[in-house]
Formats: structure tokens, sequence, C-alpha cells
């Protein structure tokens, strides 16, 4: 039977929000086509995830796209620099921490908007999350809306009025215990999904990282057990 569901292009990292917001996109009826980057970040583990959720979830289409922003640096993420560990959550959202890496976000949707324009799509979802956000910039509702302004104006759909191109981000006013409530009523296994910044050698989440404190925080005030594992099994009690 020919597929009749809109296409939409999901950003997909292998983390709790993104796959939060794939399986919502799922859910509202669209065809998911993920794209999740290699972009010179510390490890590997975040790309085996999304590989992991995008067969789970049997998504219309996965692309990995390579570049390196190791060449630029900046960041803990994809420099020689120190990943800050357990800082509180006051101290994260004191200043723009040193994990975050320069125009993320806008070079990720820019690939999802070529990409769309690509597949005729007039979908982009974005797991951004302006509550428990670390920080970052680029997940603030004003950057959205600024890269919204930016996609109508730069679109051969915006431009010919074909169809309105829409950045959705699902997520950008939950909490990470709401973000993980809704996932659990919609049967995702976050057992599949990584978030650490610097995991040990075999995977396991070092669970002092900001990145891991959140997450820890978000499945204790769910009441909900965390099934990936943690180097240091005092900071998955937290």
């Amino acid at each position: 039977m020919h597929n009749t569901k809109p296409r939409a292009v999901v950003l997909l990292s292998g983390g709790i929000d993104s796959t939060t917001t794939l399986a919502l996109a799922l859910r509202d009826g669209f065809a998911v086509c993920a794209l999740t980057f290699r972009y010179g970040q510390r490890h590997e583990r975040e790309i085996e995830a999304a590989r992991r959720i995008a067969r789970a979830f049997q998504v219309a289409g996965h692309e990995i796209v390579e570049f390196d922003l190791r060449r630029f640096g900046g960041s803990a993420l994809t420099a020689d620099i120190a990943v800050p560990k357990d800082r509180t959550v006051q101290e994260m959202g004191a200043d723009i921490p040193v994990t975050y890496v320069p125009a993320r976000n806008t070079i990720f949707l820019a690939f999802a908007l070529a990409w769309a324009e690509t597949l005729g799509a007039y979908d982009i979802f974005i797991g951004v999350n302006a509550l428990d956000y670390s920080g970052y910039p680029d997940c603030r509702p004003e950057y959205i809306a600024a890269f919204q302004t930016m996609a109508d104006l730069a679109t051969r759909s915006g431009v010919e009025a074909r169809g309105h191109l829409k950045i959705h981000t699902p997520l950008i006013h939950l909490s990470k215990k709401e973000i993980i409530a809704t996932g659990q009523s919609l049967g995702i296994d976050y057992g599949l999904t990584v978030s650490c910044y610097d995991p040990a050698p075999d995977g396991a989440a070092c669970g002092r990282c900001d990145a891991c404190l959140l997450r820890l925080k978000g499945f204790a005030d769910a009441g909900l057990e965390d099934r990936i594992r943690y180097r240091r099994t005092e900071s998955a009690a937290r």
C-alpha cells in the first residue's frame, strides 16, 4: 500500500530528548526520516544509540552525516578540554558551559532544512529544551523562532509559497521529568539511549557530567528507574 503519511526530518542524537521527539513525531502521524551527525564528538556511543533507536522505531530513513568540528575545537566535546563534573543544577544554569559546541544546532538544522527540501517535507523536529538545557543558547525559543524566520526566507518552498516549513520543538517547555514521563507513556525503552558526555571505554555512563546528572534527576523526579549502566553506582542513586 502506498504510504501517504507526510514526511518529517527528525534530528536524532541518541539521547532522551531526541528519542522522545522522534516518538512524538511518529505518534502525530509522520513518516520519520531521522538525521544523525558524526561531527567529531568525544565518543561514538551516541551514534550507536541513534542506530539502535532508528531500528527499534523502524523509521522511514536514517542518514548519518559526517563532518569534523574538531578542526575548530572550542568545546569540551570537540577539543581536549575537561568535561565538567559534579556540578549542581544552579551551577549548570549560571553560564554557558564548555560542553556547548559553537553553532551546533544551527549547523544541524541547516542540514535538516536541506534534506527536508530534497524530500519534499515541510516538517523538522528537534528536541531542544529551554528548562533543563544546561545553559545552551541554541536551545531557546527565541533561537528557534529566528531560525524559522530564516527558513521561510531561504527555501524554495518559502519563497514560492509551495508550503510552510515548520520547525517543531515539542519538548521546549517541558522539564526532564515531564519528558521522561511523556516517553514512558509512549512506551519508549530509554535503555537504548545515551546521554553521557564522558562514558567509560566499556560504554558505562560517568554519572557525574551535566548530562548524566540532569538525566538522573529526571528519572528520580519521575519516580522511574534509569536502566542504563553507570560507572559510579553512588551517582545513580542520587
